[in-house]
């Protein structure tokens, strides 16, 4: 194998530079604004070790919250709310909400949920009516419909505050970067009403239409671009639109964002400016790159190039957010540290259950201050919407632990990082292949030869008579001109999973185990068009990156061969 020397870490860029003798825009009064609604809340989350004593204190009162709003709605007088609200200790509370309401998923919720939204039924989940509900689609399974409760509303409204008080501390001047205009790369179906009024779409169609005076003044893409569902239309609307606007923040999906700017690039080489090359030629204030969804490592060159022309120069400042339809979980607080902080009294009472356990019937769930750094978890949620004790699939590790209900030990706030889902592995000959180790191999190979790459997915090859088992890797992958990079990257791939995995490096170790994986690269572009054959296209679906099964990797490659 080839000695490789580890690419350089990109660096940020640094901040824009204010223009001399330039007046003050109006739209950043708007940004004085927010600064000083969460002048007295980045105070305090920039208080770690008050986190860190009162963690736990927090999340027992959000779950005291949330059982005093639902005691009275049918699940909370089915599963003892208002006798457990007696009990005055809050660790017997707990203990007791545990045993009543077991550890469930989306499907036993199922029909409650078409109760509140198709008969428009009160106080089945959660009091009163819920008049919003979120949906969501796998791209392996069917429509989901998450509730979205008033409270709930408000819930995300305090973390997208909560996003500029984190990076007021960082360092950013929200009237400086709403001197210009934030776009928001969101979701694309516009909503539908029933005979009871109740709405029905994704998240970003529920959130747009509360957009108002002053935030509108500085929100792009608008409402109408932001609602079309034809997503190349409305990349190109997008594009054709903030051309000619001072972006200075954008929000979305990497992929996603990749797409808008190389359309704007085109779009400005049309009108005569042959010499861009990136982003930042179009729009020179663009300070801030909100993130989430996807692990951004695998990338982080083909941004950097996007943003600045080079791939080792990034935005001057990233923020990765872990957002969901059921609830705002966590959001990077800290520069260069990919932990996120538990969003620990907004609304929701978070538990996590052991991986391996998850598929036990009604698995123990521990909370955020009784979890061991090292052990992967499934995420579960209590909401204000009526979601109790739900499975949501995504798999973190902690960073940092608060301390006990006592406020004693631990060592910071509540951190994670999101390492897979839970139903997204690969273990066809015993190699217990996750995400997480999927995307570290991408990242490596990718950081170690300059390939740059897109979205990826891999699978299995089942034996036959004349090959052996092994690893397929279906990858976009921009053109290189050189011809060895692709081989050097299954190399440095190869290497980067053995170094994580102790099961795959031993199915590896011989001539009868797996073979070497095998690398496809694929244009960019591949996986929209994929994506948009299983009617799933758009900016809040995204790739799976493993399957224990071939049916998405045949399905990208077939799309791969349409072209």
């Amino acid at each position: 194998m080839n000695t490789l020397t580890p690419a350089p870490t990109p660096t940020a860029s640094p901040r824009p530079a204010p223009t001399p003798d330039a007046p003050p825009s109006p739209t950043s009064l708007v940004g004085r604004l927010i600064a000083a609604r969460v002048a007295r809340r980045r105070r305090k989350l920039a208080n770690t070790d008050w986190w860190r004593r009162n963690t736990a204190r927090v999340q027992h009162r959000q779950l005291q919250s949330l059982m005093s709003a639902g005691m009275f709605c049918r699940f909370g007088k089915q599963h003892g709310f208002e006798r457990m609200l007696g009990m005055h200790d809050p660790e017997e509370r707990y203990q007791a909400y545990t045993k009543e309401v077991p550890v469930r998923d989306w499907y036993a919720f199922k029909d409650d949920i078409a109760e509140m939204r198709e008969q428009g039924k009160r106080g089945v989940l959660w009091p009163g009516l819920v008049t919003r509900f979120a949906q969501t689609s796998g791209t392996t399974a069917g429509d989901k419909f998450i509730p979205v409760s008033d409270e709930m509303m408000r819930s995300n409204y305090l973390a997208s505050l909560d996003i500029f008080a984190h990076l007021i501390n960082r360092g950013v001047s929200p009237a400086r970067i709403m001197g210009g205009r934030c776009l928001f790369l969101g979701g694309s179906s516009d909503l539908s009403y029933n005979e009871h009024g109740i709405a029905t779409g994704d998240l970003s169609g529920l959130v747009t239409p509360l957009i108002r005076w002053p935030l509108s003044k500085i929100y792009s893409p608008g409402r109408e671009i932001a609602l079309m569902s034809d997503w190349p239309a409305k990349i190109d609307a997008m594009a054709r639109l903030t051309i000619d606007q001072d972006i200075r923040f954008i929000s979305g999906m990497p992929s996603w964002a990749l797409v808008l700017i190389d359309r704007v690039l085109e779009l400005a080489r049309e009108r005569g400016r042959k010499s861009v090359t990136c982003a930042r030629d179009i729009w020179p204030n663009l300070e801030v790159f909100v993130h989430g969804g996807v692990k951004y490592t695998p990338f982080l060159p083909r941004m950097c190039r996007a943003f600045s022309g080079d791939p080792l120069v990034d935005f001057p400042c990233r923020q990765e957010l872990y957002p969901a339809s059921e609830g705002f979980i966590a959001m990077q607080d800290r520069t260069g540290d990919p932990g996120m902080r538990l969003l620990s009294d907004i609304g929701t009472f978070y538990e996590f259950v052991p991986l391996e356990r998850i598929n036990d019937d009604n698995p123990e769930a521990f909370p955020c201050w009784r979890v061991d750094k090292g052990q992967k978890y499934v995420v579960v949620m209590s909401t204000n919407a009526g979601l109790w004790r739900y499975v949501i699939g995504d798999v973190v590790e902690f960073d940092t632990i608060p301390g006990d209900l006592e406020g004693n030990g631990g060592d910071g706030p509540c951190r994670l990082r999101i390492v897979g889902r839970h139903r997204h592995f690969i273990n066809a000959f015993g190699e217990n292949l996750i995400v997480e180790h999927i995307e570290h191999g991408v990242a490596e190979a990718a950081r170690a030869t300059g390939l740059e790459v897109g979205e990826f997915t891999a699978a299995p090859v089942y034996p036959t008579e004349t090959t052996r088992p092994g690893l397929e890797l279906v990858v976009e992958v921009l053109e290189s001109t050189d011809p060895g990079a692709l081989a050097r990257f299954g190399e440095v791939f190869d290497a980067a999973v053995k170094a994580v995995n102790v099961d795959y490096t031993t199915k590896r170790a011989d001539s009868v185990g797996m073979q070497p994986p095998t690398i496809t690269p694929v244009p960019p572009g591949t996986f929209h068009r994929w994506l948009d054959a299983a009617g799933k296209l758009g900016g809040q679906h995204k790739c799976p990156r493993c399957a224990n099964h071939r049916d998405i990797i045949d399905a990208v490659k077939a799309a791969a061969s349409n072209e």
